[in-house]
């Protein structure tokens, strides 16, 4: 088993329990974790592969996955920003699959 999918276990379950599930794109989301992997080793610590980081743990603290907007993300839209978590309607189809607007305030872009 690889890292992705030592991953991809790993927070399935969990997060799971939570009530948050991957999407079935199951590429889109093996591509997301593998991300969440390289910005470990780039940074030390799993920030967003769809944000741009600072490289600043305490600066990017909110978009450390899972982010400090997932929950609101999810309960508004199905889906966080990433399309990563999803709630078990957004995957049954029972809600639409819209654009997650980016809910990071513009000051803690790292530009």
């Amino acid at each position: 088993m690889n890292a992705v999918e030592k991953l991809y276990d790993m927070l399935k379950e969990s997060q799971g329990r939570k009530g948050y599930f991957f999407s079935l794109d199951r590429e889109r989301v093996f591509d997301l974790l593998e991300s969440l992997i390289k910005n470990r080793e780039r940074y030390g610590y799993m920030c967003c592969p769809c944000r741009l980081a600072s490289g600043d743990r305490d600066a990017d603290r909110d978009i450390i996955c899972p982010c400090a907007y997932r929950e609101a993300d999810v309960r508004d839209y199905g889906s966080c920003y990433c399309n990563l978590y999803v709630s078990a309607a957004w995957n049954e189809g029972k809600i639409p699959k819209v654009y997650v607007p980016e809910r990071r305030p513009l000051e803690k872009l790292p530009y």
